[in-house]
């Protein structure tokens, strides 16, 4: 039977992989390399707990530059946009050079220790395998839509068996936001369906009339919080999704369990 689904994105940190703990070892790198400073101290528990406050990964130094300058983890969760643009501003900080920084370092990470950046990522149980049933099924039709570079990303993949279509990963490299990614795969096909961690990434998704004809998902294994999980429950375009119904047959979606 033809999935209900003609086309299905995905977005991949938070969604298909958890990266925690190499986002945290890249940021300490990296802030190593703007601050000057090597030993942080232990950080890596608040850092991975404020991971849903990222957008993208030239924040990543300034959160852990927060933290190391003594701000609450409740103040960055709840205050992190005025406090990130604070400490660009007194830091004098260069958001394009930050997130220069940030890719060299894992690209020497990466040439020097493909095995050891490798360990330090993890998929989320089953979603590969359910991934590899619809590319062997060849329906729906599968994009990914990221924040990440579009290059480790099918590195990350091609490493675990995964074969994914070429041409079919809109990475940071295309460099426009998710919404319009989408606008373009709407070409493609009439109508889409959308799995992404990040609420405010769907809340803004779901506020354009263009969009209207996406639906859309909140990954509740991925990089959010409980307030971020009741958001999605009340919000009239955003459902909630477990790692269950992903499993499962496409018609659970939309059905809470």
């Amino acid at each position: 039977m033809p999935s209900p689904v003609p086309l299905l994105a995905l977005d991949f940190d938070g969604v298909i992989c958890n990266g925690l703990s190499e986002y945290f070892q890249t940021t300490c790198r990296a802030y190593g390399e703007i601050w000057g400073v090597e030993n942080l101290g232990d950080w890596e528990a608040d850092f991975c707990a404020l991971r849903p406050v990222i957008e993208s990964g030239w924040e990543m130094p300034i959160l852990l530059r927060a933290l190391a300058m003594g701000v609450t983890r409740e103040a960055i969760a709840h205050h992190w946009t005025p406090l990130r643009d604070e400490i660009v501003k007194a830091e004098q900080c260069d958001r394009i050079k930050i997130a220069t920084v940030v890719d060299q370092v894992r690209d020497r990470w990466i040439q020097e220790d493909l095995n050891g950046w490798f360990a330090l990522h993890h998929f989320y149980p089953g979603v590969l395998d359910q991934i590899q049933t619809w590319l062997l099924a060849k329906t729906p039709e599968l994009w990914i839509i990221s924040t990440k570079e579009g290059r480790f990303i099918a590195q990350l993949l091609h490493q675990q068996g995964i074969d994914f279509p070429s041409g079919h990963i809109f990475g940071k490299e295309v460099k426009r936001p998710k919404a319009d990614s989408l606008r373009q795969l709407l070409f493609k096909q009439p109508s889409a369906w959308f799995v992404e961690d990040r609420m405010e990434t769907l809340e803004n998704i779901a506020d354009q009339p263009d969009l209207q004809v996406v639906e859309l998902f909140l990954a509740d294994w991925g990089y959010n919080t409980p307030k971020m999980r009741d958001l999605a429950q009340q919000h009239p375009r955003i459902r909630p999704l477990s790692l269950a119904q992903f499993h499962g047959d496409f018609g659970h979606w939309q059905n809470e369990e």
